[in-house]
């Protein structure tokens, strides 16, 4: 019997508003709109935006700004971070920012944390400043005191005032077992990165549900995975969509950040072996190919997980190509 996509398990979307070459983060910005309008009219659960900074692809850099406008040019569909990365940030900025959103767009915004900078060592400094001393290894205790700004404490001498009462959601996000283990003993949602360590994807599920107290969040682990998908008519398309990805990770891995270049500059580019084993292995866990081949790929996926939800990120050099491939897989429904 062929592997096909379960009914039940949702499909959300996870968006990095890329830059490709020859354009700018305005337009980026506006297909970030336009994809988000569309997503929800497709039936996706959620869109979640991500953190990146100093990266000459991606102006998803002020999330929660961008959420915000996501939120407002949608109606029904969740929107949130995928996610804020906690050490980068006071905890009291973030819980106002997203009390704030919650009070514009109740009941629709979700709160995604990661525990890493997201960036290279000089950037996390200049966001930081004081800070820069934060480690991973202080993100629970900043969890905590993120927690405490949504509820009222008569006790504590500050408050994150548009906070109070209005705790969106929150989610915990990783790459390893560290952030699994953490949300299952908080009884917490999980999502977890596939697209960028599909090697940990098993060991971490399997802790995070070994791992799991039920919480007045959450009586049942609930598992979200991220996953790279391209998705065209054929094949031959969707591989050819996809190159641009994989020579932005290998430029940006030989020292040179750049946008996301053309199909064409990514099938010219002379390769090495070492260059192809590289990304063999970096973008083995991707899921590109014609609606056949993506269904089999998300279906083997979540049979080989159980995953609640997916949400699919789709790097992709046009805008049209990228709707494209998003309406595609709606239609595997």
């Amino acid at each position: 019997m062929a592997v096909s996509l379960p009914p039940d398990v949702r499909l959300s979307v996870l968006d990095l508003a890329p830059v490709p070459s020859g354009g700018d983060v305005a337009t980026a910005l506006r297909n970030t709109l336009d994809l988000a309008r569309r997503a929800e009219r497709l039936g996706y659960h959620r869109y979640w935006l991500a953190e990146h900074h100093n990266s000459p692809g991606v102006a998803s850099a002020a999330t929660a700004v961008l959420i915000g406008h996501v939120a407002q040019v949608t109606e029904r569909m969740r929107v949130g971070s995928g996610g804020i990365m906690l050490p980068n940030h006071a905890p009291i900025v973030v819980a106002e920012q997203f009390g704030t959103l919650e009070a514009f767009h109740p009941g629709r915004i979700d709160l995604g944390l990661g525990r890493a900078p997201g960036t290279d060592k000089h950037t996390a400094q200049a966001i930081r400043g004081a800070r820069a001393s934060l480690s991973a290894e202080d993100f629970p205790e900043q969890l905590n005191e993120l927690l405490g700004y949504f509820e009222p404490d008569e006790q504590r001498p500050v408050h994150a005032v548009p906070a109070i009462g209005r705790k969106p959601p929150v989610w915990l996000l990783g790459s390893s077992g560290f952030s699994a283990k953490l949300a299952g003993e908080l009884g917490l949602p999980f999502a977890f990165a596939h697209h960028i360590a599909a090697r940990n994807t098993l060991p971490a599920v399997r802790l995070y549900r070994e791992s799991f107290r039920p919480s007045e969040a959450l009586r049942e682990p609930y598992l979200m995975l991220a996953v790279a998908v391209v998705c065209a008519e054929t094949d031959e398309r969707a591989r050819w969509l996809a190159g641009p990805m994989r020579l932005r990770f290998l430029s940006r891995h030989h020292g040179r950040a750049i946008p996301l270049p053309t199909p064409e500059d990514a099938a010219a580019y002379d390769y090495t072996d070492a260059d192809r084993k590289l990304l063999d292995e970096r973008f083995g866990s991707n899921v590109v190919g014609s609606p056949e081949t993506v269904r089999k790929g998300l279906g083997t996926l979540v049979e080989d997980t159980g995953a609640d939800e997916l949400m699919l990120t789709t790097m992709v050099q046009g805008h049209a190509d990228r709707v494209r491939s998003y309406e595609l897989v709606a239609l595997l429904r």
